[in-house]
């Protein structure tokens, strides 16, 4: 695979400094029942790494010590991780949001049939990836079949009540470009994908996420294959908006990866940028055991050319777009 850090190490991106921090999203392993085109933790079936249950116990404590409103769950599939179902309940007693960013088709997985009542139970809102409300385009980037079992699941996540008219159970949809190009407008969009979906499959959702390919890991690797890496660059810089920059995940989201180490956003995690902490050398991998109790409002924010990513346009976090369009 092609690393693209060293094809951004040289940036002109703007400093940034931290706000309140409210949400934890932390990766339980990087293993996956799919192998996505655009995935940025180049996740997939063979991948072995998973947190384990003594650094879930970590990230319950400083649930606590943080006050961390939001927990947010990723992977890979978060779901494959043997310690899920404790961590959410575990966060659910403490009173945090959980969001449980799925895949859809691990609902009907071995071992996973419970799965959909489990999250409904405990009222975890799904972000669920669906990168394209046509099966030709879905199966293209992330596996033929796939279309059609992630239509069963959300038809069977709107049977318990998820993304139901006036219903608590938030079920919001992701979409991602086929390549190297800007998102369309995310408002426009979730009406073509309700019209869509609803009509041809009696499907409801609450919303619909917008989010820009990051051209790290397997979908950087990909850019720099077919020689679009740098135009692909040009294209993010070019619509950069510095509006956006109040309004980044990073400034009020810490990312945790499977071994407990901590970074200023997801994929910081997967280019192997620490968050800096107290003068160490950057070098320095922070545990999230050395921020128990520590306020790190202001810590500067590490960043390089692929936050350009975050900041093109419309916009793109975790949450969908930034701006309206």
């Amino acid at each position: 695979m092609h690393a693209t850090l060293p094809l951004m190490e040289i940036s002109d991106f703007p400093a940034l400094r931290r706000n309140r921090l409210d949400k934890l999203q932390v990766n339980l392993g990087y293993k996956c029942n799919q192998s996505c085109l655009h995935c940025h933790v180049n996740a997939g079936p063979t991948r072995t790494e998973m947190m384990s249950r003594e650094t879930i116990f970590e990230v319950i404590a400083y649930l606590k010590s943080a006050g961390i409103t939001t927990l947010d769950l990723t992977g890979g599939a978060p779901e494959l991780n043997p310690h899920f179902r404790p961590l959410v309940n575990a966060a659910r007693d403490l009173g945090v949001r959980i969001m449980d960013r799925c895949n859809l088709t691990i609902l009907f997985e071995p071992g996973h049939e419970t799965l959909a009542d489990f999250l409904c139970g405990n009222g975890v809102e799904i972000v669920a990836s669906l990168p394209c409300y046509l099966e030709e385009n879905v199966d293209k980037q992330r596996g033929k079949g796939v279309f059609d079992t992630s239509i069963r699941a959300l038809q069977l996540l709107n049977q318990k009540g998820y993304g139901k008219s006036g219903s608590s159970l938030k079920l919001s949809l992701v979409y991602n470009p086929q390549g190297a190009v800007l998102p369309p407008a995310q408002v426009s969009l979730e009406g073509d994908y309700r019209k869509h979906l609803g009509e041809r499959y009696g499907i409801e959702f609450t919303e619909l996420f917008v989010l820009t390919n990051m051209p790290i890991q397997r979908f950087g690797s990909t850019l720099i294959s077919k020689g679009q890496f740098t135009h692909y660059m040009d294209v993010l810089k070019n619509a950069y908006q510095p509006a956006n920059l109040e309004s980044v995940m990073c400034r009020s989201l810490l990312s945790v990866d499977y071994k407990g180490y901590v970074y200023d956003c997801d994929f910081n995690q997967m280019l192997g940028l620490p968050l800096q902490w107290k003068n160490k050398p950057r070098t320095h991998r922070t545990h999230l055991r050395e921020l128990m109790g520590a306020n790190i409002a202001n810590n500067p924010i590490t960043v390089k050319d692929h936050c350009y990513g975050c900041t093109a346009g419309q916009g793109s976090s975790c949450g969908g777009a930034l701006a309206a369009g």
